[in-house]
């Protein structure tokens, strides 16, 4: 079988603007169990500035109880935008002590500035409307065990 030129560029087409493919092939094994008022979901972490740069960029959906918890070094005002994020999410953000302050909905693909009320060490995205639906809100403990912080 001759391999055609036009197949080596569809080749690296696909590999430099889908580069990790969905979800369900991108960090299953890296998922880590995270209760939220009784609720356990699964969540990849994002503990480099790497990773929180790429964050869900390009990814293509979500598990129903999945999503990315952002750890940082120290508590501070954090900012986040949906730039190359195709996925509709809401974001809690979270304090030192894992008490949501602050919850709110992003739009895909927007480059508005979503910034926490109040200082934040964590912040969780979830499907779009996920908190809501679950009857999460402001005040709310999240169980975030010391593994988070390891690298």
């Amino acid at each position: 079988m001759q391999i055609h030129w036009k197949h080596i560029f569809l080749f690296f087409f696909l590999l430099t603007f889908f580069p990790l493919g969905s979800w369900a092939q991108e960090g299953k094994g890296s998922l880590l169990p995270l209760t939220i008022k009784g609720k356990t979901i699964k969540v990849e972490v994002a503990r480099t500035e790497k990773e929180q740069e790429k964050g869900l960029m390009f990814r293509e959906r979500l598990g129903k109880d999945e999503g990315m918890l952002f750890v940082y070094e120290r508590e501070e005002r954090l900012s986040f935008w949906m730039k190359n994020t195709r996925l509709s999410l809401s974001i809690a953000f979270i304090d030192k002590g894992g008490r949501i302050v602050d919850i709110q909905d992003m739009e895909p693909f927007s480059l508005e500035t979503h910034r926490s009320a109040y200082p934040a060490r964590y912040a969780q995205e979830m499907n779009r409307g996920w908190f809501a639906r679950e009857g999460l809100k402001v005040g709310d403990l999240v169980k975030i065990p010391p593994t988070v912080h390891r690298k």
